[in-house]
């Protein structure tokens, strides 16, 4: 959908209803106060011939609008339209999420994706109406507007988490392009919770300081919490994550993550040495829960086929993610043919041969050149799996396969494909969980379809269930 494409007549009727169906999908601009708003604001509506539509935050800002204090666009889920067309613009904008611009630039961003610098460009201003420059200086600013408005983060320090290269660069833009100073926002946001009075040193340093904080995530509702951290929670591996159905914890570099629902949202508490992994943190921590799904638009689709029963009676349900897109793939190479108990014990074994150590006695999950050097002998892998799982690492750490959102999805499991032992069952399930393709299915896995047949539905209602297929594969999994 290209910015001309927003159908006016629809936006403002989504606005005049507070639909929060549409709540991440548009922003509404106001040309007589200049602010910008979500569907949802709790503002008096404006008047149709005062407002102006637009498909993305980065667009309402250079079109000299500024986001709106009551509502918070910073707080938005995510438009779940790039997920399921798997594009070149869904893809750059997960990678801008992830901070890959912040790290390599625009050109850097290009050459992840395999194209040109101008084409990225080209296709972004089509789509949006803005370049990823630009793009990827909203994801900053309204980054930095919640760690303004939620944290004590040192001003100092908030302006290297959001990805600026100095505090004067921040300054000069938020000035720029929201008309006020980071401490005229820090003064006015007022409210800030309990858990955000903490001591974070680092004031006037010019370096991130440690951190420990609180970040609000925002799930577009419904939100199926049970199944989600029940799932996560049986599938946690010792010595890097810790989680029950109430809660999420993990060791990332540096430090820790802890995830908790609270009403409304998810907690985020961070403690880390280096607060620029942030926006990675923060981008990851939704993939994994699955936040910005489509529920109403699944269930429409789901809940007129033979899976209507269970999809009224998990609303919201959602498909768990990962943190990060190689370790998911070690562990569906590791889970074949064995149980979830067991693999969970292999996968220990690897993170603490493997995984950097970290200052809590656990580890962290090896990155691909980590586990290509390791010594894998002795942790009750057989050797074809070792071999398979050398080869993954290999090829992830010499770039043929992306696993964090660059590749094409359909080109990552081609690529899966062609490494041995790696069949159609464990490439669907990365393509699934990793590269988040909500179509992917999982084939010939024995559980699904010993749920289809006790539950009588016929393998011809596989195709009745696309674009949702890995939902209704979910769905599947957690019926009992």
């Amino acid at each position: 959908m290209s910015p001309t494409e927003l159908d006016f007549d629809a936006c403002y009727r989504a606005v005049s209803a507070r639909d929060a169906r549409f709540d991440g999908r548009f922003y509404t601009a106001v040309t007589t106060t200049r602010i910008y708003c979500r569907p949802i604001c709790p503002a008096r509506t404006p008047g149709a011939r005062n407002v102006r539509f637009y498909r993305h935050a980065a667009s309402a800002e250079a079109a000299g609008f500024r986001p709106c204090k009551r509502c918070r666009p910073e707080l938005s889920p995510g438009d779940p339209g790039w997920d399921l067309r798997g594009d070149l613009i869904g893809r750059a904008l997960r990678l801008i999420d992830d901070g890959g611009a912040d790290e390599d630039g625009v050109a850097g961003l290009a050459r992840r994706l395999h194209i040109t610098e101008r084409h990225l460009h080209r296709l972004f201003v089509a789509e949006l109406g803005v370049g990823p420059l630009a793009v990827a200086k909203t994801r900053r600013l309204l980054l930095a507007k919640q760690l303004l408005t939620e944290t004590a983060l040192p001003v100092t320090d908030v302006a290297f988490a959001a990805g600026f290269g100095s505090v004067r660069q921040f300054n000069a833009t938020m000035r720029e392009t929201y008309g006020f100073t980071p401490s005229e926002l820090r003064a006015t946001a007022g409210g800030l919770t309990r858990a955000a009075q903490v001591a974070v040193g680092g004031a006037g340093s010019g370096k991130p300081a440690p951190a420990a904080l609180r970040l609000r995530l925002h799930p577009r509702e419904p939100y199926d919490v049970e199944g989600v951290f029940t799932f996560l929670a049986s599938r946690a591996i010792p010595g890097l994550e810790v989680a029950d159905a109430t809660s999420y914890s993990r060791a990332v570099p540096g430090g820790t993550i802890i995830l908790t629902p609270q009403r409304g949202h998810l907690a985020l508490d961070v403690s880390v040495d280096d607060t620029r992994q942030l926006a990675r943190i923060v981008a990851r921590c939704r993939r994994l829960l699955d936040l910005d799904a489509d529920p109403a638009a699944i269930a429409e689709a789901l809940g007129q086929t033979s899976l209507a029963p269970l999809v009224a009676a998990r609303p919201g349900l959602r498909v768990p993610g990962t943190f990060d897109g190689f370790e998911l793939a070690v562990r569906a190479v590791v889970g074949q043919q064995i149980s979830v108990a067991g693999a969970r014990t292999l996968l220990g074994r690897i993170a603490a041969t493997a995984g950097r150590a970290t200052a809590a006695g656990g580890h962290l999950f090896p990155t691909a050149a980590e586990l290509l050097t390791a010594e894998l002998d002795g942790l009750g892998l057989t050797n074809r799996r070792i071999a398979t799982l050398k080869e993954l690492a290999g090829r992830v750490d010499g770039g043929l396969i992306d696993l964090d959102g660059a590749q094409d999805p359909a080109e990552a499991v081609k690529e899966l494909l062609a490494i041995p032992g790696i069949g159609p069952w464990t490439a669907s399930y990365i393509a699934l969980r990793a590269l988040r393709d909500p179509d992917a299915w999982p084939t010939g896995d024995l559980v699904l379809d010993r749920r289809m047949a006790a539950l009588d539905i016929p393998k011809e209602h596989l195709e009745r269930w696309r674009p949702w297929r890995a939902y209704a594969a979910l769905h599947l999994w957690s019926h009992s």
